[in-house]
């Protein structure tokens, strides 16, 4: 049975894999149905939009009631021709949701702009007070490291690079649509950013509070203001109440971001309660890395030379008899605990017992936990994109010493200074202190640090926690700490055999 409307319907600008849209799609009215509607979500990354295309198709059923044909699909038994085949609607309809577009670009802005114009047709009168708009530009020009990186470019011209300006494209859509409300995010580095001699964070500021200078006007909330009322009409704000702690949240993940909202002025009285209800939420217990990942299947990892289980079961004893030879010519200061704990596991086969890379048919046990309850989904009792990466030897020991040393001090990563130096990697600024947290362990009994949408070139910054593992971590793990659903299903790879469109 398809889902039925909904009051707001809700734009998704520059979604990535749709993690502000799960969020929205995640809420449910008093019957049982969606409370916001996904009408249009535009990214420009092609694996990104197959998984954000395949998530539309999910929401074109009614919350819980999924066909089976798609948990068919999650276990192989099907392709993604086969699922669009059998539910050619549905998926139409997801392709109609789902764009792969670049904003700002000619073609790009076609083809959004003309379906913004079916939606819009779609009602009379002041149509956009139906509408949310959310999302954010590109970070890459806001974020420090973006800032760092491009600060080392002799020919960098901030007032050129248009990553400062794709906000624009978002004011664009705010102006033509109009809508009830907004929701812009973005890293932190917004606050500090400037170009030339003005702040950009200022500069958005004053243009959404009237976008395109025409229209309405919106008042500006921030969702977690640290002494102003949201609901005060006239808040004093400062750019620092825009900063979202995730953490302090209950979401295992220390991930602080800007969220700016908006809410049309005319509307305030109607529209301002509704969406306290819907997106603040209270401080409440922090969250953890063990509390998401601790019951997923144990794999090990791969080797990225010779891979094989019991390969991989003497290169970990070899790099652990290797940390216990190079701490005895070590000033660490946790020498006799970490030797300790190498031997343990060099000597215990049932440490590293010899585990699969790939878990697809594990079922997880069950669990009265509330954010278990929101990641996982009943009808599933297995787990998807749980596979581990391959890894070479030597950072295999790194990561050995990086998760014992983790654990035998409560928690604390090893910066540079602590490693011995056989266990240094060849790189010319190891020593320089501009990168002495190279490595870094997701420690088990805190949020994990901010998941970055790299992940898969910063396996070295997301080391599991459990040594006997020894291993980054997995996509669904990486998934889990930032609260998508177990069965959402991300298109990594073209694996998908029937879709041209995906396959090598």
């Amino acid at each position: 049975m398809t889902r039925q409307n909904t009051p707001y319907k809700v734009v998704d600008l520059f979604a990535g894999p749709g993690g502000l849209a799960e969020g929205f799609s995640s809420i449910l009215d008093d019957t049982g149905q969606r409370a916001f509607d996904i009408v249009m979500s535009v990214e420009k990354e092609a694996s990104a939009h197959r998984t954000l295309r395949l998530r539309a198709f999910t929401r074109q059923f009614n919350h819980g009631e999924l066909p089976e044909a798609y948990y068919d699909l999650l276990r192989g038994r099907i392709d993604l021709a086969e699922l669009a085949e059998m539910y050619a609607d549905e998926w139409q309809a997801a392709e109609r949701e789902a764009i792969l577009a670049t904003l700002g670009s000619e073609e790009g802005d076609q083809l959004v702009y003309d379906r913004l114009d079916e939606l819009l047709e779609t009602g009379a009168g002041d149509t956009g007070r139906q509408f949310i708009v959310i999302g954010g530009p590109p970070c890459q020009a806001y974020s420090l490291i973006g800032r760092a990186r491009n600060a080392g470019r002799k020919d960098y011209d901030p007032e050129t690079d248009d990553r400062h300006f794709l906000y624009r494209e978002y004011i664009s859509i705010l102006s033509k649509l109009q809508p009830a409300a907004f929701v812009m995010e973005n890293v932190k580095g917004m606050l500090s950013s400037s170009v030339g001699k003005q702040r950009i964070f200022e500069k958005i500021m004053v243009d959404l509070e009237r976008p395109g200078r025409i229209g309405h006007e919106y008042l500006l909330l921030a969702l977690a203001p640290a002494e102003s009322d949201l609901l005060n009409a006239e808040p004093n704000l400062k750019p620092r109440d825009f900063i979202v702690r995730a953490e302090e949240f209950g979401i295992p993940q220390a991930r602080h971001r800007v969220f700016i909202v908006g809410v049309r002025k005319d509307l305030i009285e109607e529209t301002t309660e509704r969406l306290t209800q819907t997106f603040l939420r209270h401080q409440g217990e922090r969250r953890t890395t063990q509390d998401v990942i601790a019951n997923l299947p144990a794999l090990r990892s791969g080797l990225s030379r010779g891979d094989a289980p019991e390969a991989w079961s003497e290169a970990v004893r070899a790099g652990a008899r290797k940390i216990i030879a190079a701490l005895q010519s070590s000033d660490c200061r946790l020498h006799q605990n970490i030797t300790e704990a190498a031997r343990n596991l060099c000597e215990d086969a049932a440490k590293l017992e010899v585990r699969q890379r790939k878990s697809t048919l594990s079922e997880l046990p069950p669990s009265n936990d509330e954010l278990e309850r929101f990641l996982r989904d009943p009808r599933l009792s297995f787990t998807i994109n749980h596979e581990s990466r391959g890894h070479m030897a030597d950072d295999l020991t790194r990561y050995l010493f990086c998760a014992i040393f983790a654990r035998v001090t409560d928690g604390q990563s090893p910066r540079a200074r602590d490693f011995p130096a056989e266990l240094a990697p060849a790189h010319s600024n190891w020593t320089s202190g501009k990168f002495a947290d190279r490595f870094k362990v997701q420690v088990e009994g805190r949020p994990s640090t901010t998941v970055t949408s790299h992940i898969s070139k910063d396996g070295h910054y997301y080391i599991h926690p459990d040594p006997e593992q020894c291993r980054s971590l997995t996509v669904r793990e990486a998934a889990r700490l930032q609260t998508f659903p177990d069965n959402d299903l991300f298109q990594l790879l073209a694996h998908f055999r029937g879709d041209a469109r995906e396959t090598s």
